[in-house]
């Protein structure tokens, strides 16, 4: 899937002030319907509503080095649910890392958003999704290519 970004300013600040939010470690996450999903849905080829996300990194978190590394871990982990579980479509996504995402492994960042966007109930789940398509969630909960050869996880 490709990653439509937030372009406008006033978007991440309707997100930021009327959306559902929840934080973890590493990052914060920000959810709110996007009300022109119908229009994008129309001029997208697929006809298919799309998430516009935005990563929001203060210079908190570090130099650029560190902020675009954040970044990727953010992109990366998205996509990787995206893939696995299967994201509900026509939201307005906004993720902020904390400085603690710098320091931490592609797999914690993962295991955050993961409960994230479980707890805003952003994941289609088990039924079939009526915003993303018929998607079933694999067996284990967390891919292997993500865990530490010290994680208790099996």
């Amino acid at each position: 899937m490709k990653f439509y970004a937030i372009s406008q300013n006033h978007l991440y600040q309707k997100v930021y002030k009327s959306g559902a939010r929840k934080s973890s470690r590493t990052i914060t996450v920000f959810v709110m319907k996007d009300r022109a999903a119908a229009l994008l849905e129309k001029q997208n080829p697929q006809k298919e509503k799309l998430n516009r996300v935005g990563i929001s990194v203060s210079k908190k978190v570090g130099d650029a080095v560190h902020r675009n590394r954040a970044k990727r871990l953010i992109r990366e982990a998205y996509r990787q649910i995206d893939k696995l579980y299967g994201i509900k479509r026509g939201f307005l996504v906004v993720i902020c890392p904390k400085i603690e995402c710098t320091v931490r492994k592609e797999g914690d960042v993962y295991e955050d958003m993961l409960y994230c966007l479980t707890s805003l109930n952003m994941l289609c789940g088990n039924k079939s999704c009526e915003t993303h398509g018929n998607h079933q969630p694999p067996k284990n909960n967390v891919p292997t290519d993500y865990l530490d050869s010290d994680s208790d996880v099996k």
